[in-house]
């Protein structure tokens, strides 16, 4: 049986960074499943698909022409051949793919694909419902966690490091209108699995929050 360790929580917890960690230093594959969710809803604006369009929404989902490939600091995510790395990362799509996950059609037409990314020697797996509803046998299962002002912070050192303008106010907003769409949506609500270990990293380091999952991992029989 493949192992799967899952990584779920809200947006800006840290997620992305120690999951690209921990698939690096135990060779696992790695599946970013909101990004899957960002580029289904970035493909149905290219392609001016209403967000209440279930059906057409179901259909983008299905079709996604994507391909992760490993780059330096990360993973280079392309959509249709173009690089879309920074353009899905952006305040307003987050906030679509929020909708988008929302919908489940689209759960059902990515689930499928997102189980098949479980090979040999293992998987890690970011997101928001893998432990509940995707990998819901996984051995090791996290919530990781950080208060709202904390991603705030977070989020507006990364864009300024990216020499981009960041608004503290406004981003603290999206995150917790994300948050709330995230808890309330009928599908896959964002909550821990019964058997998730809960992380906050609000006054952790990223090598601490490593080290603890690490800690889990070793633990496996």
């Amino acid at each position: 049986m493949t192992v799967v360790i899952t990584i779920d929580g809200p947006s800006g917890a840290g997620k992305g960074t120690l999951c690209q960690l921990l698939a690096k230093k135990l060779g696992f594959h790695l599946l970013d499943s909101g990004a899957l969710y960002r580029l289904t809803a970035l493909a149905a604006e290219n392609q001016g698909i209403d967000f209440d369009d279930s059906e057409g929404l179901a259909q983008v989902a299905a079709s996604l022409d994507v391909v992760f490939e490993p780059a330096e600091g990360g993973v280079r995510v392309m959509l249709a051949g173009k690089d879309v790395s920074t353009t899905i990362r952006q305040e307003h799509v987050g906030m679509n793919a929020s909708k988008v996950a929302a919908c489940q059609p689209v759960r059902d037409a990515l689930l499928r694909r997102q189980r098949g990314f479980a090979e040999a020697p293992g998987l890690v797996a970011d997101g928001r419902d893998m432990g509940t509803t995707v990998f819901t046998e996984a051995p090791v299962k996290v919530f990781l966690t950080a208060s709202s002002e904390e991603r705030a912070k977070r989020r507006v050192a990364q864009l300024e490091q990216a020499g981009r303008e960041a608004d503290y106010d406004q981003i603290l907003a999206d995150i917790e209108l994300r948050d709330k769409q995230d808890r309330e949506r009928e599908s896959s609500p964002l909550r821990p699995a019964d058997d998730a270990v809960i992380l906050d990293s609000t006054n952790m380091t990223i090598d601490e929050v490593l080290s603890a999952v690490m800690n889990l991992v070793k633990q496996l029989p």
